[in-house]
């Protein structure tokens, strides 16, 4: 079947440009084309990759992932490398370099290979349903990875990716970032600075069924609150000795953040809290082990959350914002909060817009509709935001879908030709604009 795909897309050079779209021209019918005749080998490709569990801690199994997309990079004249990251804590990323020719749109394509399942989550395997294709990171983001390949591939075969300057990160762990940040994320930010453009090819977003544009991520900041007080019996709280113990302060730290952090753009939330007369966090910083009596004044008392910003301005004023509500400590309290920026935001910028503007461009000639500009609240953190201060980017080139990161994750299989048609078009048109 797959020989036979290939054999349709190398004969489709040689036929009359077939009819796909109102505004395309006859090379960009058969790119087109060639994703139609390419489809049954995406929806494959997926399946292979769904089947190959590669939860962010499975170390092999992401390589594994990799090992199987390598192949089909280096078919399409990719220079292909994995770059192992055992210094980060996390299994590695692929990155695939098609060289230029020096004169169009130096482009950055975004994936990832890892997902939230891990071997021993129950959902597993892959299926399809009624035009859905179900399975462990179907959408988030094997679907993408798939329509990547699809739109390179129908490009191939349109012998329309001849000279495009295309560089390809797929990251291994963009769900759980390896520590430093710096470290795990360099060689993606390198790329950004060497590139033009970027593509996100995460998730499709959609509002009411109408599929919408990205131009912006927000950021994604981690925070743990440590809170200690003095101890003893409880019949002394309150009282100069003792003070407010710890779990009151705490709660009117977090009181204060409901009441005092919201504006525009901003989400904050608390994952996990307790205390007593003994608290502690486990490694992961997942799990709390916490006790005490009803009688003993508490000791410590732990929380730790998030908050979420459009913009590296709003992430330093929140923070700030944070640390003096902190430090208003009740009596006999002390308490230390630490923020770690996990994820930057990617701020909507007029470069942005202008790339949903030519996107929309290739709707129009493909007949399909117009897409507006998703709300940066409906979106979570990702890959792309690291280069954002350096190249112009778009988000949600991917499969269109739903159930991200939970049993019954799926994607529409109708949308990934459409996608790959979407993402093929506008990938070929940036790499024949002037750099």
């Amino acid at each position: 079947m797959r020989r036979l795909a290939a054999l349709a897309c190398t004969l489709l050079l040689a036929l009359p440009a077939a009819a796909a779209g109102p505004g395309l021209s006859a090379q960009e019918q058969r790119i087109s084309a060639a994703v139609e005749a390419g489809s049954d080998d995406a929806v494959a490709l997926l399946g292979r990759l769904v089947e190959q569990n590669s939860g962010t801690y499975n170390l092999a199994g992401v390589e594994a992932v990799a090992r199987l997309l390598q192949p089909e990079f280096e078919a399409l004249g990719f220079a292909v490398e994995w770059k192992p990251m055992a210094h980060t804590g996390r299994a590695g990323h692929l990155i695939a370099i098609h060289a230029g020719n020096g004169k169009g749109k130096r482009l950055l394509l975004i994936g990832h290979l890892d997902t939230v399942f891990e071997p021993d989550n129950a959902f597993t395997g892959f299926r399809i349903e009624g035009g859905r294709a179900i399975g462990p990171g179907v959408g988030d983001d094997k679907g993408g990875v798939a329509v990547m390949l699809a739109a390179l591939r129908a490009l191939h075969a349109a012998d329309a990716l001849r000279g495009a300057d295309i560089t390809v990160v797929l990251t291994g762990d963009e769900e759980d970032v390896g520590q430093p940040v710096a470290a795990a994320r360099a060689d993606l930010v390198d790329a950004g600075k060497r590139a033009d453009v970027a593509l996100d090819f995460e998730n499709l977003s959609h509002v009411d069924g109408r599929e919408m544009g990205a131009v912006a991520r927000r950021s994604s900041n981690v925070w743990t609150l440590a809170v200690h007080g003095e101890t003893g019996h409880s019949s002394g709280i309150f009282s100069e000795r003792l003070g407010d113990g710890a779990i009151f302060e705490l709660a009117r730290i977090l009181a204060a953040f409901r009441s005092e952090l919201p504006e525009p753009n901003l989400t904050f939330n608390v994952g996990l809290a307790g205390g007593g007369q003994a608290a502690g966090l486990d490694a992961s910083k997942s799990r709390l082990n916490a006790s005490g009596k009803d009688n003993i004044v508490p000791a410590i008392a732990l929380a730790r959350g998030d908050f979420r910003t459009l913009s590296p301005g709003q992430t330093k004023r929140v923070g700030a914002k944070m640390q003096a509500i902190v430090a208003r400590h009740l009596p006999r309290t002390r308490a230390v909060l630490d923020i770690e920026e996990h994820y930057p935001p990617m701020a909507p910028t007029a470069g942005n817009r202008a790339l949903l503007a030519q996107l929309n461009a290739v709707n129009r000639d493909l007949g399909l509709a117009e897409m507006g500009e998703i709300d940066p609240l409906s979106r979570g953190a990702g890959d792309i935001s690291f280069v954002a201060a350096d190249v112009d980017g778009l988000i949600g080139m991917g499969a269109a879908g739903g159930n991200s990161h939970a049993e019954g994750e799926y994607v529409e299989l109708d949308s990934l030709p459409r996608q790959a048609k979407r993402a093929a078009l506008l990938v070929h048109r940036l790499s024949q604009a002037t750099r």
